[in-house]
């Protein structure tokens, strides 16, 4: 895949052979009708999709602007969009013979996601996670363990997802039976690609739904972006057809503090993570902490698609703050009885924002990737 400048495989040789291996039997699999059959065997009745495609009225009626409508991914089986690409990466691991999965994890949401699929295939798995996002996430934690994966504490820098991505690529150089399922559109060529794939049916869905439902395409899609598997998902069907794409990173503090998760908005291209894309990287060269109240969206970096997508100006980047998100997630759960992850809150609070740019008659569709009773105990701590 094209991303211009962005992307590549900036690894070890070692690394780079492992991940040939991969791509082979990625791009094998996905010409394969039994693979494909098997996936969407597993995607419609153990996932549960499709998901709604909702009109949300009330949070419409309250905005006073274009229709809403939110793309219920929250109400797959374990109550994200993670568990679309859990399940095509493990299928692809089975067809390799591999027997140990490991993941990353910040929100907790993917380490659920993979230690649900490892469960119903019966593969060992281990899942790293930062101690801060130990910290936050202790729901998905719990989960995550009574699942049967173990969970392997990181502990340098910040703890959070950035250091977890560096152990988890640390225990795959050195172990033959590991098979690393990454959650989010990064890293090294295939994984963007991979992650891309499995994600797609989120847009694919949500088009014939839109259509079926107001007989026209939105005039807006609108996701938030961490490392960007939800928002890639939703764009891609999206991608060649005349309709205004955002994407929302984390605002955190404020832009103007530092304390932020938008490596876009920071302007500076590197490498992270085995790829070249945008990157939070000070004068010196050096990666710096991202921040945000989400778990999920305090990550340093951008997939190299969504780099390439704000570079060429298809898709807008923008961001929302930790106290626009917290009004947001608020909002939506007093109007419309859905409690939204943090993540999707930023997404909701930047359509709040726009709605009114747009006529009566025209929609726009959020992606909702996830819902929020893992981030209760986080908006309770809030003083």
């Amino acid at each position: 895949m094209n991303y211009g400048e962005f992307g590549g495989q900036y690894v070890p040789q070692d690394l780079k052979e492992k991940l040939q291996e991969i791509e082979k039997e990625f791009e094998e699999a996905i010409k394969d009708e039994e693979f494909k059959n098997e996936y969407l065997y597993y995607l419609k009745q153990y996932v549960g999709r499709p998901t709604p495609l909702y009109f949300a009225e009330n949070l419409t009626k309250y905005v006073n602007g274009a229709k809403i409508y939110l793309k219920r991914e929250d109400l797959n089986h374990t109550g994200a969009h993670k568990i679309n690409n859990a399940l095509g990466q493990v299928l692809i691991a089975k067809r390799m013979n591999k027997t140990h999965i490991i993941a990353e994890t910040g929100a907790g949401q993917h380490g659920v996601a993979t230690a649900t699929i490892c469960s119903l295939f019966n593969i060992k798995c281990t899942i790293f996670m930062g101690k801060e996002d130990i910290r936050r996430q202790k729901v998905n934690v719990e989960k995550i363990r009574l699942l049967g994966a173990t969970i392997k504490e990181v502990t340098k820098g910040e703890g959070t997802l950035k250091e977890a991505v560096d152990e988890a690529f640390e225990y795959l150089l050195k172990n033959q039976d590991a098979f690393y399922l990454i959650g989010s559109a990064v890293g090294p060529s295939p994984y963007p690609e991979m992650v891309k794939y499995f994600q797609k049916v989120i847009g694919e869905e949500t088009k014939k739904q839109i259509i079926e439902q107001e007989q026209k395409l939105p005039k807006a899609i609108v996701a938030c972006i961490g490392g960007g598997s939800n928002s890639i998902g939703l764009f891609t069907d999206f991608i060649n057809e005349k309709v205004d794409i955002y994407g929302v990173e984390g605002a955190g503090k404020g832009l103007e503090t530092g304390k932020h998760a938008s490596a876009i908005y920071n302007d500076k291209i590197g490498i992270l993570h085995g790829m070249k894309t945008y990157i939070m990287q000070d004068e010196k060269g050096n990666i710096k902490d991202a921040y945000s109240i989400s778990a999920g969206l305090d990550y340093p970096g951008v997939g190299p698609e969504h780099a390439y997508l704000n570079q060429i100006g298809r898709v807008k980047y923008d961001s929302i703050t930790d106290k626009e998100a917290l009004e947001a997630f608020k909002l939506l759960c007093k109007l419309e009885g859905i409690i939204p992850a943090l993540e999707s809150s930023h997404a909701i609070a930047y359509t709040i924002k726009i709605a009114k740019k747009y006529k009566k008659d025209d929609s726009i569709i959020v992606n909702l990737s996830g819902r929020g009773d893992k981030d209760i105990q986080t908006i309770l701590n809030i003083k």
